[in-house]
């Protein structure tokens, strides 16, 4: 029979668990340094950022464009090349919707930054329609995407582009018209003074200046947007509709308001009776066309929202989903305005943020966008970890951020009163805390393992069995994320990191003394 050398045996155990640990080690720093400490300095560089208080559209929305335009353009190519769009449940909204809106929010959000740009080109070595043009083309692919368009044909027919659907056809107007002025294209004028024309007149003839956005569902914020659309379309296709502005805002005043004088969410377009009051993302989102339209209403509008819907609560401070008044929805849930927290809306005030700063209302905007920048998770590769995980992972995994980037894009709009002010709420610094603090417990953590090891200098028990499960995990999760299974991949590598799982002197099948001799030392050294 062979003799065991247990002093080799040992001498290599302890070098398998010291590959294990320190292996380890290095991984879940990296981990941490990526996912914790460098988002929390990434958001400290925002929140000191100048233009956050101001005018200026800030530094974080410009990275965020650079980082989300090459992931837009690759995404949008394959929606539209894989016809997922063309077999969706009919009233899936993220599935149907934000496609389209996302593709909107980022050309609208393109079309601001070149304008700024274009005002002072030291902003980026590019201009935004430059770097961005094959994003540009393909996002208006996607929103002339028949296949796209294929839930609204179910709704309203093959004459969906000129029956009713009012949201979408806006949709339409609002993505070419950004295209049209970033691209200087022309190829899609007709069809905007078509859409245009042919929706004024449609809104024009209807009873109270309603139209549905699907068949027994008419939201008039987005007859707001779509009269915006309308009127920003003139200034392109040489088209007047003043006198229509004008006259639309007789679906907007007396009883068609609701008890509090503000818009309500959802009414019937032939009778304007009320389904829903006036919400938090319906004002917040009405309030970012109205001034274009009806600035002296839009200010009345502004102030009974700030009355009816801002709140101070939970270290928080921003929009309701639901007035004040109206108890018994502070923890709830809704596709639009996502999940409602102690009253508030986050859907709502990330739009809160675009309209805030339009009007000019800056106090309110680094109030929210100071929230909305420590919220999303920054990542080092430019990915915003937590609007990503409220969009669509299937259909519109871009939504979130593409929202952000338009909120961000947004400045006082010309000959706006400008009010400045406001201050970090406590959620804030409870976010930095979150990305310090646990990153801290972290690192502490790992250090202290790693003094623990050195001062007993063991060997871990079972340590083949540990450096081969421990070999598996981190080999899968590196094939996992080379091959696009990046979050599988990710988990894999930090069930890994647990290893090696105890320390303690190895007993068996090999008994050794509690005291560690002078030649296991400097075996275990020369590891």
């Amino acid at each position: 029979m062979k003799k065991v050398n247990l002093k080799d045996s040992n001498s290599r155990s302890l070098c398998a668990t010291k590959l294990m640990l320190y292996f380890n080690t290095a991984l879940i720093l990296a981990f941490t340094s990526y996912f914790l400490i460098i988002p929390g300095f990434d958001i400290v560089r925002d929140l000191t950022d100048p233009n956050i208080r101001n005018e200026g559209i800030p530094q974080r929305a410009w990275r965020l464009h650079e980082a989300l335009t090459p992931r837009y353009a690759k995404w949008a190519k394959q929606r539209v090349a894989s016809a997922k769009a063309g077999s969706l449940y009919l009233y899936d909204v993220p599935a149907t919707e934000w496609p389209m809106f996302g593709s909107v929010f980022y050309l609208w959000a393109t079309e601001a930054l070149q304008l700024a740009w274009e005002k002072d080109p030291s902003l980026t070595k590019r201009a935004p329609k430059e770097y961005a043009s094959d994003a540009i083309e393909a996002s208006k692919d996607l929103i002339m995407d028949p296949v796209h368009h294929t839930w609204v044909r179910q709704h309203w027919g093959d004459d969906y582009l000129h029956n009713e659907n009012a949201f979408f056809r806006s949709l339409l107007i609002a993505g070419l018209t950004s295209y049209e002025k970033l691209t200087g294209s022309g190829k899609y004028l007709a069809f905007i003074r078509d859409q245009v024309n042919t929706l004024a007149q449609e809104l024009d003839a209807s009873p109270l200046g309603l139209l549905e956005d699907y068949p027994g569902e008419c939201y008039p914020i987005d007859i707001v947007m779509v009269i915006a659309c309308i009127k920003r379309a003139d200034d392109l296709i040489g088209t007047d509709h003043s006198a229509f502005v004008k006259r639309a805002i007789r679906a907007f005043e007396g009883d068609m308001l609701d008890q509090r004088g503000l818009i309500p969410f959802f009414v019937n377009y032939k009778t304007g009776v009320q389904g829903q009051p006036s919400r938090g993302i319906g004002m917040s989102h009405t309030l970012i066309f109205a001034h274009e339209i009806w600035p002296e209403q839009a200010k009345e509008w502004y102030r009974k929202y700030e009355e009816y819907f801002w709140q101070e609560r939970i270290g928080a401070s921003g929009y309701r989903e639901f007035p004040k008044d109206l108890s018994g929805y502070d923890w709830t849930y809704d596709v639009d305005a996502g999940p409602i927290i102690a009253g508030f809306s986050p859907s709502g005030n990330a739009f809160g943020i675009a309209l805030a700063r339009i009007n000019g209302r800056l106090d309110h905007g680094y109030i929210l966008l100071s929230q909305v920048l420590t919220a999303p998770w920054p990542l080092p590769n430019g990915e915003l970890l937590g609007a990503r995980v409220l969009s669509d992972p299937i259909h519109a995994p871009y939504w979130g951020e593409a929202g952000i980037l338009f909120f961000l894009t947004q400045t006082p709009a010309d000959g706006m009163e400008v009010i400045k002010g406001g201050s970090l709420p406590l959620l804030v610094y409870l976010g930095l805390s979150f990305y310090f603090g646990l990153g801290g417990v972290v690192i502490f953590s790992l250090w202290s393992k790693l003094r623990y090891w050195r001062k007993k200098n063991t060997a871990t028990f079972w340590v083949i069995g540990q450096g081969t499960l421990w070999l598996i995990l981190l080999v899968s999760g590196i094939i996992l994320c080379l091959m696009g299974q990046r979050w599988t991949g990710i988990i894999l590598l930090i069930l890994s990191s647990a290893f090696p799982v105890t320390l303690r002197p190895w007993k068996w099948p090999f008994p050794q003394s509690k005291k560690v001799s002078g030649s296991q030392k400097e075996e275990s050294h020369a590891c």
